[in-house]
């Protein structure tokens, strides 16, 4: 098995060259900085 046969074979995680829709990764990581946000005021953190 050469190199390129093993690398063809691999599986894709999803790592950084993941083609996708990036508007929802933008999406979703600013709602996760508001839930963050809107919890750490709700419990006095800041």
């Amino acid at each position: 098995m050469t190199a390129h046969t093993a690398t063809a074979a691999r599986v894709r995680t999803g790592g950084p060259k993941d083609d996708g829709p990036k508007i929802v990764e933008h999406v979703m990581g600013w709602t996760l900085v508001v839930v963050i946000a809107m919890l750490v005021t709700q419990l006095g953190l800041l």
